[in-house]
C-alpha cells in the first residue's frame, strides 16, 4: 500500500529563506512534494491544482497578509490544504484562534522535526479524508441538480418518510404520478434503495430545510 506522503504536497510559507530551505529539506526527506513561498500573497497568486492531499506549513507573522489572514482566505476553496502554524511569536489567544478556525497544529520555533512531521502526517491524512467527502458531496450535488422542481419536492417528502399516496395529497396529484417521479429520482440520484436516498439527502443538508407547509404527518393512516 502506497504511503500518503508519496502523493501529498506540503506548501511552506515563511519569509525567512533559511527556514523555507530547512523545512523543504525535511519534508522532502519524508517523501513529500514541497513548494515554498515567501509570503501569503505569493502563495495565493499561484493557482494550485493539486490532485492529492496537501497541507500548508506557515508562519503567523508574514509580510502583508498574516498567516491567520491566509487561513481565512483558504476557507473559500473547496479543496483547501490543511493548515499547520509554526511561529516564534506565538501567544495563547493567537493559537486558540488558529485552532478554532481549523488548524491541525500550532508549533513554536525552533520546531522539533519529529513533532512537525507527525503534525504534517496528521494534516495530510485529514486533508485526504476531507477531499474525499467534498468530492462525494459535489457529485451528489451534481446529481441533485439534474432533478426537476417537482422531483425535488417528491424527494424531500419521500426521504422524510411520506408514502406515495401522502406525497400525492401534499402535491395535489395522483399516486401513479408520484410513483413515476419517485422512480426518476432514484434513477437520477443513482441510488438503489430508499436508505441510500436518505443518506444522500442527509449529506445534501435536506433535513435542515423546513418541509412544505402543506405536508401531512408521514406514515399516518388516511
Amino acid at each position: 500500500m502506497a504511503r500518503i506522503a508519496d502523493h501529498a504536497t506540503v506548501f511552506v510559507v515563511d519569509d525567512d529563506p533559511s527556514v523555507r530551505k530547512g523545512l523543504a529539506r525535511l519534508m522532502k526527506s519524508a517523501g513529500y512534494t514541497v513548494e515554498t513561498f515567501a509570503s501569503a500573497r505569493e502563495f495565493l497568486d499561484k493557482e494550485q491544482h493539486q490532485s492529492g492531499p496537501s497541507c500548508v506549513v506557515l508562519d503567523v507573522r508574514l509580510p502583508g497578509l498574516s498567516g491567520l489572514d491566509l487561513q481565512q482566505e483558504l476557507k473559500r476553496y473547496a479543496f483547501a490544504p490543511s493548515v499547520i502554524f509554526i511561529t516564534g511569536h506565538g501567544d495563547v489567544p493567537t493559537s486558540v484562534r488558529a485552532m478554532k478556525d481549523g488548524a491541525v497544529d500550532f508549533l513554536t520555533k525552533p520546531v522539533n522535526d519529529r513533532d512537525l512531521l507527525r503534525a504534517v502526517e496528521q494534516a495530510v491524512v485529514r486533508n485526504a479524508e476531507s477531499r474525499t467527502r467534498q468530492s462525494e458531496l459535489l457529485e451528489l450535488q451534481r446529481r441533485a441538480d439534474t432533478l426537476t422542481s417537482r422531483e425535488r419536492e417528491v424527494m424531500a417528502l419521500v426521504v422524510r418518510g411520506f408514502l406515495n399516496k401522502q406525497v400525492a395529497v401534499v402535491l395535489g396529484t395522483v399516486e401513479k404520478t408520484i410513483k413515476v417521479h419517485r422512480a426518476r429520482v432514484i434513477e437520477k440520484m443513482q441510488v438503489e434503495s430508499l436508505a441510500e436516498l436518505v443518506r444522500a439527502a442527509e449529506k445534501l443538508g435536506m433535513f435542515s430545510r423546513q418541509p412544505d407547509s402543506r405536508t401531512v404527518r408521514p406514515n399516518a393512516s388516511t
